[in-house]
């Protein structure tokens, strides 16, 4: 079976996107109807902005989003998701590209919780940290003795996980981490404590308006982010999709169950490869590809 997976933010170049608009008809058409929704050239910055301007995050969401998607579009019937899965950000991606929201939807959707997520990541110092070479149990053990909020946040690939939560309750827990025998735990450069209680005001910002959103049933299951199961049902996506603000991405998990569920190819639908090495860290045995 095919899978594809769709990438989150940290994926964005400056550049992005650029060959598709130039040479496709439906790419330019979507970009434009993109910037005419955004209120703002989007496409301006994708293309030729600075990795600065594109870090933002009210950018960065949606260019990553877009590249996405239209980049699926284009590979018309070529494209044909047997099981879809994004991380984070990519969830979104993934969840256009398998039919259960419209591309117009999912773009003001995106735009919203970027919007909310900067917002909650004002309220309060927070961030998050990348830890290498520790086992799971061990990372969430430290983070539960830590005095403040630091959680789990994104189990990547075996031997990578990453930390969120307030700024000193991190710092403290990278600590613990490296005296545990950490190869590395090392503060992100990342605007605030994402899949974390820091969310909360995002999450709730966001199930209004994925509430009031019309999901339709997909062509194929997503494997979402707060389960790593097969989901197909729209009522079921939209609830899972209000909890991932606030939890945990189970990256590794979700890899694992589609592979376990008849997985033999993985392509990656985005900017960058990260998710293809992800999967053959997970996995050696599966083939992977970059659309």
């Amino acid at each position: 079976m095919k899978a594809y997976v769709f990438p989150g933010q940290g994926a964005q170049f400056t550049g992005m996107g650029k060959d598709l608009y130039e040479n496709s008809a439906l790419a330019k058409e979507l970009f434009e109807k993109a910037n005419e929704i955004l209120g703002f050239r989007i496409t301006d910055i994708m293309f030729e902005g600075t990795a600065e301007e594109l870090k933002e995050t009210k950018v960065t969401q949606p260019a990553v989003f877009l590249h996405s998607v239209i980049l699926a579009k284009t590979l018309g019937i070529d494209f044909k998701p047997e099981m879809v899965a994004g991380h984070s950000l990519g969830e979104f991606s993934a969840l256009v590209a398998n039919g259960a929201l419209s591309f117009e939807d999912g773009l003001k959707l995106v735009s919203q919780r970027a919007l909310a997520m900067q917002k909650a990541c004002e309220i309060k110092p927070s961030t998050m940290a990348a830890v290498l070479n520790l086992d799971d149990k061990i990372v969430e053990d430290i983070c539960a003795s830590i005095d403040g909020i630091v959680v789990a946040a994104n189990y990547n690939c075996p031997g990578q996980l990453v930390i969120s939560g307030e700024y000193k309750a991190v710092e403290e827990a990278c600590e613990k981490m490296k005296e545990a025998g950490a190869k590395r735990a090392l503060i992100l450069p990342v605007g605030g404590a994402f899949h974390s209680p820091m969310m909360e005001p995002a999450r709730e910002e966001l199930a209004a308006a994925i509430e009031a959103t019309t999901f339709s049933t997909p062509i194929c299951p997503v494997y979402q982010n707060v389960t790593a199961n097969a989901v197909s049902d729209a009522e079921e996506i939209k609830k899972n999709l209000i909890i991932q603000l606030t939890a945990p991405v189970k990256w590794t998990q979700s890899v694992n169950q589609m592979i376990a569920d008849g997985a033999k190819s993985f392509t990656e639908v985005g900017p960058g490869k990260v998710l293809v090495g992800l999967v053959n860290k997970i996995n050696r045995d599966v083939e992977t590809h970059s659309a």
